[in-house]
Order: structure tokens, then sequence, then C-alpha cells
């Protein structure tokens, strides 16, 4: 919503003829202050949009207007040298000049806008044929979007439809047949679109053409571990490359910015960390080109390092190696090349395919040559997009701001987005109201790999999600609603990812490996364990082990795996209530073992597609250890609290410690108040003793399960 007046400034119209087409178009609006409602300003827009396309007078405006900018553009302006020899009104001259150039920069803006709102350049649409000869027709096309896809004029289109005897303006609907005759009369053949549908625009094939497709700058994740100066090092190539007068221009973080190097930009995305840069390709977000993963020289690979490879390996894009903290009299890049091959990246200078660079973030010292390397890997890659189209991008991250409404960073992957724009992020259509970059400085249209801010759109969507821009806001509408209606579908059923019941299918329908995220107790295990899947080879078909490491099963190996289609395998090891509902949510399948033959065996058979009726564990509750007592006859009796479900006597039970299973066996009994039971329900207390094992320490969780067959 907004007043009257800031719509009339907002288009660069007088009050009074805005007053004129409220009347005109039956909104009730008489003060200024009073408030146009988002349907009013819809049509309203429309309405300008329509009286501007049927302007004859449009074509001398316009004239008339540049030469008035071209003459202001003449006005003088004090040097700094003139404003040095005024003595005493050094300092009053140099505001004037501030102020001078700040009214400059409005009034640019608003002849940028002006512009736009006059002849708004016709965008390719997204939805296209690869025969220039054929132009496809989707149902409720009104004459304008008509007029785009014969890329034509509206004004000629309009003036053909009334040599048909029909007077439309650009907003009126056109049917078929209508559309036909006049496809015929500009030597097109019309078709009914049925084979592309814009609804799901994620999955959406959008073919340029070559004469289209112009270089487009790399843009850039930069991850590492904790401390090591990833924050540093964003900081510095931003500062460094920021225009002499402009130090103070970085005015909001929007999770993204864009930098100038050689004449080149490069755009940088920082990401809050590794889990949030999966999330967003676990929801088909590839939004980026090339990975530094950030390394301290004297600190060397640390666990988060490890989980940046993980992460960087899965997103199959180059990584360049940046060794950071050379200044440091303790540092030994060495030993970062030789821990980082022991991961699995090679350096270059050692016969590997992986670029590293010594540089210190806090001095600057070697960013020329990591950014000089950054663009020398675009290059190679050869990055090309179409800004002759409608855009299309991703979501990087989105806040609510109680004067501006949702305020969302995208970044641009294909074509041009404009103010003014109809558009569908996520699941919600908008209107693009303000577009700004990362400086905070108004711009009229954005091109490919620019991040922006925007406001506009009615509901904040989630880092991942898919935007794109469309024709009207009529076809936006319809599009959202379509949206919202199958992710409600979907959500009935979100296991997305790769389970071990449907291996064989995915392999039939040509998948050659097989990703798995290994967990297990000790390295030993994790050893044999992944050495035993790597030699697994049935008919072709591998198995790919994108993670192998010790310990319980995270979050982030979750992530990984929902964004990778992969499957977890535990070995002894036991992850928590929380893992395991989040997994359900993420449709990860979580495979536990403690026999390595038993993995062997269900792996190779699933790939052969023979599995053997399941056997699952129904978890039955779990007793936290809280006080021992040691009796020399019965042993060692745990003094529990049933924390969740119930404990029973004949069940099997295991004993986690730290998120590790140390012991796999039988409950022996169970006492209540001195008495033998059966079981004992959640929130009770209880002495619980398991057989042939002692060894049990206060903070042991044991977890009662038994084995139920679970039919295909």
């Amino acid at each position: 919503m907004m007043s009257v007046s800031e719509y009339a400034n907002d288009v660069d119209k007088s009050v009074e003829y805005i007053f004129e087409l409220c009347k005109k178009l039956n909104i009730n609006a008489n003060q200024e202050d009073d408030m146009l409602s988002d349907d009013d300003i819809i049509l309203l827009d429309n309405e300008i949009e329509s009286i501007l396309g049927e302007d004859i007078q449009e074509e001398k405006e316009i004239q008339s207007f540049e030469e008035e900018e071209f003459e202001d553009s003449y006005e003088d302006e004090l040097s700094e040298v003139e404003i040095k020899t005024t003595g005493k009104n050094n300092k009053k001259l140099l505001k004037n000049k501030k102020d001078n150039r700040e009214s400059k920069k409005n009034d640019d803006f608003a002849k940028q806008k002006k512009e736009m709102y006059k002849h708004k350049e016709k965008l390719q649409s997204n939805v296209s044929t690869d025969d220039d000869s054929i132009v496809l027709y989707t149902e409720g096309m009104n004459v304008s979007d008509f007029a785009n896809v014969l890329n034509k004029n509206v004004a000629e289109v309009i003036k053909k439809l009334m040599g048909l005897g029909k007077i439309m303006n650009l907003n009126a609907p056109i049917d078929f047949e209508t559309a036909e005759i006049l496809a015929l009369d500009f030597g097109k053949t019309l078709k009914k679109d049925t084979t592309r549908d814009e609804t799901n625009f994620e999955e959406l094939e959008i073919i340029d053409d070559e004469k289209d497709l112009v270089p487009r700058p790399p843009v850039i994740t930069i991850m590492g571990h904790v401390d090591h100066g990833k924050t540093t090092l964003l900081d510095t190539i931003r500062k460094t490359n920021v225009a002499e007068g402009e130090a103070g221009g970085i005015t909001q973080h929007i999770g993204a910015y864009q930098i100038v190097y050689n004449n080149r930009p490069i755009t940088f995305i920082d990401t809050p960390g590794h889990a949030a840069f999966t999330e967003m390709r676990a929801r088909g977000a590839s939004v980026t080109d090339i990975v530094i993963i950030i390394v301290a020289a004297d600190d060397g690979v640390m666990p988060q390092t490890k989980e940046a490879i993980d992460h960087a390996k899965a997103a199959g894009v180059p990584i360049v190696v940046a060794v950071n903290k050379i200044d440091k009299p303790n540092a030994n890049p060495d030993r970062v090349m030789t821990e980082m091959s022991q991961n699995g990246i090679t350096p270059d200078v050692w016969g590997g395919d992986t670029l590293f660079v010594n540089i210190s973030a806090k001095t600057g010292e070697g960013i020329p040559e990591l950014l000089d390397n950054l663009l020398l890997i675009a290059d190679m890659q050869e990055l090309k997009a179409n800004p002759n189209r409608y855009a299309s991008g991703t979501v990087i991250e989105s806040k609510m701001d109680k004067a501006l409404g949702v305020v969302s960073t995208v970044l641009i992957q294909n074509g041009t987005l404009r103010l003014g724009d109809a558009v569908v992020v996520g699941n919600y259509a908008g209107k693009i109201r303000t577009l700004k970059n990362d400086k905070g400085e108004n711009l009229t249209s954005a091109s490919p790999s620019m991040p922006v801010s925007i406001t506009g759109i009615s509901e904040s969507p989630s880092a991942g999600d898919k935007f794109m821009a469309f024709e009207n806001e009529k076809k936006a509408k319809a599009i959202s609603e379509q949206r919202i209606i199958a992710a409600r579908k979907k959500s009935l059923n979100t296991n997305t990812s790769v389970s071990l019941d449907d291996l064989f299918g995915r392999i039939e329908a040509g998948e050659k490996e097989i990703n798995v995220i290994l967990k297990a107790d000790v390295k030993g295990s994790e050893e044999a364990v992944k050495n035993s899947l790597l030699k697994l080879d049935v008919e072709g078909i591998k198995i790919n082990v994108i993670r192998s490491s010790i310990g319980a099963i995270s979050e982030s190996d979750v992530v990984l795996a929902a964004a990778s289609n992969a499957l977890i395998i535990g070995f002894n090891i036991r992850p928590n209530n929380k893992i395991v509902e989040y997994a359900k949510e993420k449709g990860v399948d979580i495979r536990l073992y403690n026999i390595i033959y038993k993995v062997v065996e269900e792996m190779e058979a699933a790939m052969k597609g023979k599995l053997d009726p399941e056997y699952e564990e129904k978890v039955l509750g779990q007793a936290e250890v809280r006080k021992l007592f040691k009796f020399s006859k019965v042993g060692t009796i745990a003094g529990s609290y049933i924390t969740d479900g119930i404990v029973r006597r004949d069940a099997k039970a295991r004993v986690i410690r730290d998120g590790v299973v140390i012991y796999d066996g039988n409950i022996n009994s169970i006492a209540r108040e001195k008495d033998q039971v059966k079981e004992v329900k959640q929130g009770l207390e209880c002495g619980i003793t398991i057989e042939n094992f002692n060894d049990i320490k206060e903070g042991d969780i044991i977890e009662a399960y038994e084995i139920v067959e679970v039919k295909r």
C-alpha cells in the first residue's frame, strides 16, 4: 500500500492526474494522503501503461525530456581547486557540491525511471520455442503479452487489430482465433502452448539463442573453519575495491555483493555456514560458480575445513584454496597443502587440479593474485547469460522490515530484472517496488550475476527459493496460486531423497553412482566399512562415499544427504531423536549397522534389486542413567529415569555414550521400589540391569527397542 502522493511521485505524475484516473476507475481517493491498496495500484499501473501505449506524442515527449537533461548536464560545478581558493566559504561550498551531486544522482534515477515507464523494453518470454517462425499462445494472454511473443511493438499490434475491426488496448484479452490471424499477418505460425509448464519454473528448460548470450560475472562462495579468516577476507576484498571517495558507500549487508576488479565485476555470496550453502543446493539452487576454501596457515585443516571440502565437492564446481594468515611467524603453507591432499584436495603444484593461493586477509597480501585466478577460472568456464529476457534467479536471504515489509536478496542468474516487474518468488507473487544494489543505491534494472535487494513480495521466501519475472501481474498471480496448491500437496509426501528400497528403480533409470554418507564409532571401523563399500561394483554401478567420518550423525550430515540424494549409513552409532525426526522431515534414509558384512550384503542386494524382507527397529523408549548401585551377586544396577516411551524387560537394549553405541544386548531385569516389573513408563524412575554388561556410567542412555518385520 502507498498514499496517492507517494504513488504520484513513484510514477512521476501529478497528484491531480492520479485523482482523475482514480475517478475514472472508481477508486475512492480524494486526498493526497488517502491510501491506495495493491489492487488499486495494479489498476492504475495498467491504465497508465495503456495511455502511454496509445500516446502518439510519445517520441516527441522523450526527445524533449532528453534535451532538457542534456542542458542540465552542462551546469557548472565548482572543482576542488576552486573550492580551496574561496577561503572561509570552503566548508559551505563543499556541502553545496555534495548536495548538488546527490540531487543529480536523484535526477538521473528519476530520468531512468521515467524512461522505463514511457517505453518498457520488450524482453523475451521465458517460455519460447527454438523455431523463430513459431510463436506460442497461452490461455489468458492479453494484447501486450501477444506483442511480446511476436517481438513486435504493442502499437503496431493494436493498429493491425484496428484493421480487423477490433478496437482493443494493450490490456485487453486476446482469443486464439484472433491471435492466429495476427500471427499469419506477421509471417508467423501460432501454436497453443501445451508442452511448457511455467508453474514449475525451477525445472523449466530455457534455451537461449547463442547470439543473445553475453559473458556474465562469476559468482563466488567462501567457506572454511571458524576463525580462519572468511569474514576478514570478504571485508578486505570489498573495501579495497570500493571506488575512491565512496568509502562510506557500503551502507547495508544484503548477504551478497559485487566488486569490480580490473574493470570486471565479480559477485561474492556471503552464506552464514556450510549447512546453509548446502540447504540452498538441496532446494535446487546452484548459485555458485567457484568455491574458495580458506585455511589458516598457522592452524591447518580443522573439522569445519573437512566439512567445507565435502560441501564444495558435492556442489561439483571448481575449488580454490586460499591459504590465509601467511603473515604470521608460525605460518606453514606446506602443512596446509599436505593436510588438504590427505583430504582429497591435491595442489596443482603437486600434479593435482586445485589451485592454492597464499594470502593475508589482514594485510591484503596475495589478494590481487587470488582475484586474478578467479577471473582466469571464470574465463575457462565461459560463463554466459541472456540479459534480453525476463529475469530468473535465486533467493539468497530474506528478512522482515517494519517499514518496508519483506526485503529479499536475490541473485539474478539469467535475464534482466526491472523496477515494476511482476514476479513470483518462491510461491508468492508480487511487483518489484524497490530495487537496490549492495551499496543501497536505487536501480531501475539489474543484469545477470547481480545481487540485489527487492521489496514488493507479500510473504517472506526461504534461502534457495527460485524466482522468475513474468509479462504481467495477472500471469504471476495465476502461477503463484497454482504453486501454493502444489506445495500443499507436496507437503503431504516430503520424502524426496533416495532410500535403500528404491535404489534398484533409480539404477534402472540410468543412475551409475549411489551417494552415501558414512558415520562410524571409531576410525578403524570407518576405514573398513568405507573400503568395503568402495569395492562394490554391480554391473557398473558404484558407491560414492561423499562424506566419511567418526562420531554421531549431525544435522550437517542430514542436510548434505538431502542435497546430494544420499543414504546415511551409521556403523555402531545411534542418532538421537532430534536427528531422526530431522532426517524424516528432509526425506533422508538412515541405515544403522553393527556388522560390516551386513552393510555390504544389503547394499549389494539393493543394487541388484533383490532385497530380502525388511526387519525394522522399533524404539520403545529411552532411560537416562542417573545413579549406579553395585552388588556382588547382581552386578551393576543403573538407577534410571525414563525420559521417553517405555522400557520393557523383554526388550533389546543398547547403551549409548556421547552418541556412540558402546554395547548392544538385552535388558536383564527392571525393578521399581524393590519389586520386579515388566515395564516402566515415561516420567518414572527404576533400576535396570543389562545382560552381560556392568561397565555402565552415569549419563549413559539406555535405549530399549525391538525388531519387527516390515512388509514390502
